[in-house]
């Protein structure tokens, strides 16, 4: 049991680690455009803020199941085959994005106003204003949101696994439900939930240590 569960488990640990990295780094960069662009923002500009948000909204409501296979193409392109568990960071990565825009600009819409007025004040520039103001005060709200996107990718991450993804989903396909072996299936069920209780306890303490 273990020669096949621990490989799965890295595989896991891998799409997981590098989809939250890559969505961070995809869903940054609209988020930043979608706070200043608002209608109460540093510099609005709704034909900006409007297009952004339908899009973000749009990458937001695909089923991931149906992500998937949809953009194969794309995975094919960018790393030369559509399964496996490095073509699985692909979907994983587009699905996380808009969550992880959403989450960074939810946190920094809930910094207090009168502070970025302060800070104004002071004669802060706009980027002084987001990254050493805004940024500062979110910084609790966006550990608590992402410990949510990381939990989510590892659902996505077992979702990926039953089109050949591979992973902890794979194994509890292949071996639980296609061969009927329930001592694997609940193993795995059971590394899944200690995964997520673990993030979930590190997110939870991050977030009082932060605040």
């Amino acid at each position: 049991m273990l020669d096949i569960l621990i490989p799965a488990f890295n595989k896991t640990i891998i799409m997981v680690l590098f989809s939250t990295i890559f969505s961070l780094i995809l869903g940054f960069v609209p988020a930043i455009i979608l706070i200043v662009t608002a209608e109460d923002g540093l510099k609005p500009n709704k034909v900006v803020y409007k297009v952004l948000n339908y899009i973000v909204n749009i990458l937001r409501s695909f089923p991931f199941i149906i992500l998937i296979v949809s953009i194969v193409p794309i995975t094919k392109f960018i790393v030369g085959t559509s399964i496996g568990t490095t073509a699985a960071i692909v979907p994983l990565t587009i699905a996380a994005a808009p969550f992880v825009t959403r989450v960074i600009e939810s946190a920094l819409k809930e910094v207090d106003n009168g502070v970025i007025e302060a800070a104004k004040s002071f004669g802060a520039s706009n980027t002084q204003i987001i990254f050493k103001v805004m940024f500062k005060e979110a910084v609790p709200s966006i550990i608590s949101g992402l410990t949510l996107i990381i939990i989510t990718i590892i659902g996505y991450s077992a979702m990926a696994g039953t089109v050949g993804g591979g992973g902890l989903g794979d194994v509890a396909v292949r071996y639980g439900y296609q061969r009927y072996q329930t001592d694997i299936m609940i193993v795995t069920v059971i590394l899944l939930i200690v995964i997520v209780q673990g993030l979930q306890s590190l997110g939870n303490y991050l977030y009082k240590k932060l605040s």
